[in-house]
């Protein structure tokens, strides 16, 4: 398997020079938020957090993507948060991109390199801080959990990426696979955060229309992804963010693979 790459932004700002045209877009049915808006002036800060700035690339809007929130998440050496959930209704996935973090989840002590995977329960007791010399980048996707009788409550997980072999997805000849953190059939779970891979020239064949709702984070390559009614271009770095229903289809066109960071929502019944 070849090494994995995972992009992070910069911030920083654009020179005065530079072109006001770019690939941002928000429609009715999705949005499109290019690595290039991620900039000094667009990232926002958070209580209890230290050394520590975000990115917002989803929340929760009437109309739109309902169940959930995206950060990507920076942190200085030294910096980190012993308060890091404010909702204690709230679960959370971590995927760290770029360092490293030491993460305590009910006392346990683990650290996250690049690749590195956790899921955190609503209510459990985790702390985090950059122990490095250098920054920490991971995504955050938080999500309000729906318990359901008899099933319990699913535990943490620390994982990492690398130790994880991919299911390719049938009849494409591996060219388009899925690394799951995981068990599909373990219903206690009502997201899926997962990662996405196309070789040079896989697709997804149809147009995908399902009430799942997604975010998908472009960690690493290029290609033509098919949103709604548009074709667009995407590029490692960027985010797009569709609503129920959503029609998509991608084309993978290479020169490398292309990989992002997918949320779903599942396994639960459709609010009345």
């Amino acid at each position: 398997m070849p090494d994995n790459s995972y992009y992070s932004p910069e911030g920083g700002l654009p020179p005065q020079t530079q072109l006001l045209t770019d690939r941002a877009v928000f429609t009715e049915a999705y949005a499109v938020i290019p690595r290039g808006t991620m900039r000094d002036i667009t990232a926002s800060r958070l209580p209890h957090w230290e050394e520590t700035r975000l990115w917002v690339l989803a929340r929760p809007l009437s109309g739109f993507a309902e169940t959930f929130s995206h950060y990507i998440m920076e942190v200085a050496p030294g910096g980190g948060s012993t308060r890091p959930e404010p909702d204690e209704e709230a679960e959370g996935v971590l995927f760290t991109t770029a360092g490293e973090i030491a993460l305590s989840v009910d006392g346990q002590a683990h650290r996250l390199g690049e690749g590195g995977y956790a899921y955190l329960p609503a209510a459990c007791d985790w702390r985090l801080r950059n122990e490095g010399d250098g920054r920490a980048v991971f995504h955050w996707i938080r999500k309000a959990y729906e318990p359901v009788e008899g099933l319990g409550w699913p535990e943490p997980l620390v994982l990492n990426e690398r130790d994880i072999a991919p299911v390719p997805m049938p009849g494409t000849e591996g060219r388009w696979s899925t690394t799951r953190f995981v068990d599909p059939d373990d219903l206690r779970h009502d997201m899926h955060v997962t990662i996405v891979t196309f070789e040079p020239g896989g697709v997804i064949p149809f147009l995908e229309t399902h009430v799942m709702e997604h975010g998908l984070y472009v960690l690493e390559g290029k290609a033509a992804y098919r949103l709604n009614r548009d074709w667009v271009e995407v590029e490692a770095g960027d985010y797009m963010w569709l609503r129920a229903f959503c029609p998509q289809a991608c084309y993978a066109g290479g020169p490398g693979r292309f990989r992002y960071l997918l949320y779903k929502d599942v396994n639960r019944h459709m609010g009345l």
